[in-house]
């Protein structure tokens, strides 16, 4: 028989742990599983973090990345930016503390939303390598370089050889780590194919990758907009649980709850506060909000639906643009044709501000290359892909558990041209921007399959699809045409030559008319391509302006 513990003997070795000793032993939760995965998961935390930092500078982002294979399986990354730099008092959380950042708090649209990318590739270094990363910043008041490594224990920074540079130079930032357990591969889910579809995301942005072998390929910039900036909003009393409806009543410096309200919340006005007292007569609006109870919580909270609410406030929200997607799938697709639709703002969860864009690229580089003859590279054939973002980041993994995957996989693509999406030189683009994007998991390469957001999605989709539609089938219009003339100008020397004999017209008179009036009949064929495409865009604008 076992012998039998106490409840002393049991709890003699519970600890208290920090968020960081937990993701090392969860780093797959972060997206280092996997070689080709981990190493692409520490680009996308560095070049995500640049873009934000630079675009919030108000400048055109300049971001380089460089890799380099130092051993079997081990690899060097570094990347810069041209950004406003790290004041040096901050480097440390920033690149070394998990769940430390400007962006966790804020109420407004950006790519990171954590604050774990930087640190966790910290945390990665120091559990693959044992070696700290390597950071130089240059701020218009100081320029510096230093080693960062982890406590993992206490999820605290270790700032070691902090060295001053001399003066010159622009500001931005570059940090360097070396990364055990990675592989560099070019494939869907490497770190090329991620700052491909980078680029196509962020037009605006020039991106260098130079590649283990030395080969530097260059993104150029598009466009030299830069994207309207977002601004940082109060939270819609419809997208608000309980829980955080405490958190942020317990956080108030407001002495009324009333006042609370109005502090906190957006289109939260005296007459809603009147129309709350209405709807609730157990609400004390003149309660202390930072002694409310989870009870009281959730009777403001059931209030809240009870009422009418103009929608989210917009200003928190930054898309990619209809004519900025346009130039950049034309500059790195090259299709045959393109269409691309931007939703108008939607709410999930009752009252958390989304926009969809999507765009369907069809032909020259659309689709996935799948090369059958992988050892000679005879045959390449296009596959039908998605191509996933959210506020503007590529997501190249955990596609089955994604919303964008699960909305375009679910569209009937016969009725819109497209026999077998699966063998289709098509690609579909989906980009979801919200202030609040619920990934399915802290690695963010996932939307959740939220309703609502599904819905616009597919909606998106098939509006891109129609337009698609017509183009296919003004193509196989003109296909069957060609083999009709094809077929009919074979016939014609031989006919020109029989009704010849039998008029006594000269059979190449007879020719040269016959050719004549067939080619008037097939006219559309020897039409000005360009001209075409110009005229069909026009008509798609006046239908699609008239639908409106």
């Amino acid at each position: 028989m076992a012998a039998t513990l106490s409840a002393d003997e049991i709890f003699h070795e519970f600890k208290e742990h920090s968020i960081a000793e937990f993701f090392r032993k969860n780093s797959q939760m972060l997206g280092y599983s996997g070689k080709v995965r981990s190493l692409t998961t520490i680009v996308h935390e560095y070049v995500t973090n640049s873009l934000d930092a630079v675009e919030e500078a108000g400048v055109l982002p300049d971001i380089r990345v460089d890799i380099k294979e130092i051993g079997e399986s081990r690899y060097t990354v570094c990347v810069s930016d041209n950004g406003p730099g790290i004041p040096s008092k901050h480097v440390g959380k920033v690149f070394a503390t998990v769940l430390a950042g400007t962006k966790f708090h804020r109420y407004v649209q950006q790519r990171g939303q954590q604050g774990i990318g930087a640190a966790g590739c910290t945390l990665f270094s120091r559990i693959t390598t044992g070696k700290p990363v390597h950071v130089k910043s240059a701020t218009s008041k100081e320029r510096y370089e230093c080693d960062i490594d982890i406590d993992i224990k206490s999820n605290k920074p270790l700032v070691k050889n902090m060295a001053t540079i001399l003066a010159g130079g622009v500001a931005g930032t570059t940090v360097c780590g070396e990364f055990a357990e990675v592989k560099y591969e070019n494939s869907d889910h490497g770190v090329y194919e991620y700052i491909k579809r980078t680029a196509l995301s962020n037009p605006h942005a020039s991106i260098t990758l130079v590649e283990p072998t030395g080969k530097e390929v260059v993104f150029l910039r598009s466009v030299t907009e830069l994207p309207k900036r977002p601004k940082a909003i109060k939270p819609h009393p419809l997208g608000i649980d309980v829980n955080d409806f405490v958190e942020f009543a317990h956080r108030s410096q407001s002495r009324k709850l009333s006042a609370f309200l109005v502090e906190a919340f957006s289109r939260m006005t005296s007459g809603k506060i009147a129309e709350l007292k209405d709807v609730s007569h157990d609400i004390d609006l003149d309660a202390d909000p930072t002694k409310i109870t989870w009870s009281d919580a959730e009777r403001v909270v059931k209030a809240f639906k009870q009422i009418k609410w103009m929608a989210p406030e917009l200003d928190s929200l930054s898309t990619i643009g209809e004519k900025q997607i346009e130039i950049a799938i034309k500059n790195i697709l090259a299709p045959k044709f393109m269409s691309v639709v931007e939703r108008k703002p939607k709410v999930f969860r009752g009252g958390i501000p989304f926009v969809v864009e999507a765009g369907i690229a069809y032909g020259g580089e659309s689709g996935k290359k799948v090369d059958e003859n992988a050892k000679d590279g005879s045959v390449v054939e296009a596959e039908g892909n998605v191509l996933r973002f959210a506020n503007k980041v590529p997501l190249l993994f955990d596609a089955s558990n994604c919303a964008i995957t699960e909305a375009v996989k679910g569209i009937q693509w016969k009725r819109y041209g497209i026999a077998n999406f699966e063998e289709e030189p098509v690609s579909i683009f989906v980009n979801v921007s919200s202030v609040y994007v619920p990934y399915s998991g802290p690695g963010k390469q996932a939307v959740a399959k939220e309703d609502d957001i599904i819905e616009e999605i597919r909606l998106a989709v098939m509006d891109c699809g129609r337009i698609l539609q017509r183009y296919l089938s003004g193509v196989r219009s003109l296909q069957l045409q060609e083999s009709r003339y094809k077929t009919i100008m074979r016939y014609v020397e031989q006919l020109s030559k029989d009704l010849g004999e039998i008029t006594g017209v000269d059979s190449k008179t007879l020719e040269a008319s016959l050719k004549s009036t067939i080619e008037k009949k097939y006219n559309k064929l020897f039409a000005d391509p360009e001209k075409e495409d110009a005229s069909i865009a026009e008509e798609e604008s006046e239908t699609e302006e008239a639908e409106g």
